[in-house]
């Protein structure tokens, strides 16, 4: 007999992001120059003080030592659709007779190259904070050696430069590669940090970069409409995907003049209903509320409210408004305005535009 299915599924499992790789195969190097001992685990403190061993792929001396020596480890994002996960995460140390710690981008981590984010133009593309645990580790490690000189420290992952295609990277102008990224060094599953770190990246390289109107879209369709409707570059669109709070909220502290939204007519109903997350996870296309905002414009339909109440898709719900003559876009997207208006400054212009399943524009609110 087949096992039942539990009524419980098994919880999320969470992984460690890429700066705690390259924490652990950057301590790991370190360590085999200044001890002579390679480890096949390096275990590491994140910021919140949790002890973490991280098993290790390779770990060897280069040239016999001449040219240093590096580690790798395999990227584990636990249960997160992480683009990394799977990937070797390397780094390649050296020793340097000035103190400190510096930075370069090996094979598969980009460089910045536009003003706006956290690190300098020129920068290897390795946050913060994964700098700061990096640091921490090897000066610790220098104190325990007695070793008094700095460490050059080159952090890579495999395939980096293809993965990075599938990440904002590109917009962002971070070149050749993937970021190093991490804040707490562990990955929560779908908490999807990265993405919305990644728009907030976006909508202050367009800022620094002088670009005070900027288009959130949900999608490649919602793009397009937006660079054909405005002429718009790509710095100035940001791919907001279903986070619109994410856009909103970074607007409170980082403002523009002007803000287009644009997405499709679901997604823009859930944003009029008060839903900053737009992915079904999340909230739900709420039909009898399609139907009492057409019944504003068509009291007297009750068939029309009857017949959204029952329809498939907000899709045909538009297409039946439509008919009658409602203009349903126009009102989910002023409502949705009206909702982005409340968050974000009263400085910043808000408009909110809508798309059919073509791509068309069906619906604008300024």
């Amino acid at each position: 007999m087949r096992d039942e299915t539990p009524e419980q599924p098994a919880p999320l499992r969470s992984g460690y992001t890429t700066g705690s790789c390259a924490t652990a195969t950057s301590l790991a190097a370190a360590r085999l120059l200044l001890s002579g001992v390679a480890s096949d685990v390096a275990e590491i403190v994140l910021p919140k003080g949790q002890h973490v061993p991280m098993p290790l792929v390779f770990c060897r001396l280069i040239d016999g030592g001449q040219g240093g020596a590096e580690a790798g480890t395999v990227k584990d994002a636990g249960d997160d659709p992480d683009v990394t996960h799977g990937a070797v995460v390397f780094a390649r140390v050296r020793l340097a007779d000035q103190p400190g710690v510096r930075f370069h981008a090996g094979p598969g981590v980009g460089t910045v190259t536009r003003a706006g984010l956290t690190l300098p133009v020129g920068e290897p593309a390795i946050n913060p904070v994964p700098r700061q645990m990096m640091t921490a580790h090897l000066n610790e490690l220098a104190a325990e050696h007695g070793y008094a000189g700095g460490f050059e420290v080159t952090i890579g992952v495999e395939n980096g430069e293809a993965l990075a295609q599938k990440t904002m990277n590109p917009r962002l102008g971070i070149v050749g590669g993937l970021s190093i990224l991490g804040t707490t060094g562990i990955v929560r599953p779908f908490s999807c940090s990265a993405y919305i770190a990644s728009i907030h990246q976006g909508i202050d390289v367009a800022r620094a970069n002088g670009y005070r109107h900027i288009a959130a879209c949900t999608g490649n369709a919602s793009e397009d409409a937006m660079r054909a409707y405005y002429r718009l570059p790509d710095m100035a669109l940001i791919e907001m995907g279903d986070f619109a709070g994410a856009v909103l909220k970074h607007l409170k502290r980082a403002p523009v003049d002007k803000l287009s939204m644009c997405g499709g007519f679901g997604k823009l109903s859930k944003l009029a209903a008060g839903h900053l997350d737009l992915h079904s996870r999340h909230s739900s296309i709420d039909l009898p509320q399609l139907a009492a905002w057409s019944a504003q414009h068509a009291a007297s339909d009750a068939a029309l409210q009857a017949a959204i109440v029952g329809a498939n898709t907000s899709q045909e719900a538009l297409a039946m408004a439509r008919k009658k003559g409602v203009p349903l876009g126009d009102i989910v997207c002023a409502r949705a305005r009206d909702v982005a208006r409340d968050i974000v400054p009263a400085s910043v212009e808000v408009e909110m535009f809508a798309i059919d399943l073509q791509g068309n524009i069906i619906g604008v609110a300024r």
